[in-house]
């Protein structure tokens, strides 16, 4: 299942997809769900643009991370190296060397699969960060394509991302992967902690 994994990530240059995320904040007991489509393509380029809730836009070209928030009017603009910093982050790479990056083991190994008969795997990063301390991914056992990740933070607050309509090497333009900021938006530094 790692191999398979593994090598399927080794030979993906980019990724679209559709995704649902719940955010589980444990100490009150809160879900945020939000939905959208997430582009991704090797050399830390990113795109994530939220339908729901509310509009935003988080987009890295691989050197700078932009967040936008339309309701706002208001963009974030940061360091990608440093925001993106750790196996989640660079979600392409960090599955394409799971043993390298993780320490790997079934969720239940008396069962390995869920429900669906997916694989579902427990990745406990070997360098963690505050925002990410563990790892549960659902594999998909004909494609070994990620079909949801649940990250785990320091508080053990959860986000758990489903993943739809997943297209392996579409062919993305790096264009879709520059932000340029609405004129009369106001720019923010971004300060990841």
């Amino acid at each position: 299942m790692v191999n398979g994994v593994e090598t399927t990530y080794g030979k993906i240059v980019d990724l679209r997809a559709e995704f649902t995320q719940t955010a589980r904040n444990k100490s009150l007991g809160q879900d945020i769900k939000a939905e959208g489509i997430v582009l991704l393509k090797k050399g830390g380029k990113m795109r994530w643009d939220y339908k729901s809730p509310a509009p935003q836009q988080i987009v890295s070209d691989g050197t700078s991370l932009w967040v936008y928030t339309p309701e706002l009017n208001q963009v974030n603009k940061g360091n990608a190296p440093k925001a993106l910093a750790g196996p989640a982050g660079s979600f392409l790479s960090g599955l394409g060397k799971l043993r390298e990056e993780f320490t790997v083991r079934f969720l239940n190994p008396a069962s390995p699969r869920d429900g669906t008969g997916r694989p579902v795997l427990d990745l406990t990063p070997k360098q963690p960060t505050p925002l990410l301390t563990r790892l549960v991914i659902t594999v998909d056992p004909k494609d070994y394509v990620v079909r949801q990740a649940v990250l785990y933070d320091q508080f053990q607050n959860t986000v758990t991302m489903t993943f739809n309509r997943v297209a392996i090497n579409p062919g993305l333009s790096d264009t879709l992967f520059v932000f340029t900021p609405p004129k009369d938006a106001a720019v923010v530094p971004l300060d990841p902690r």
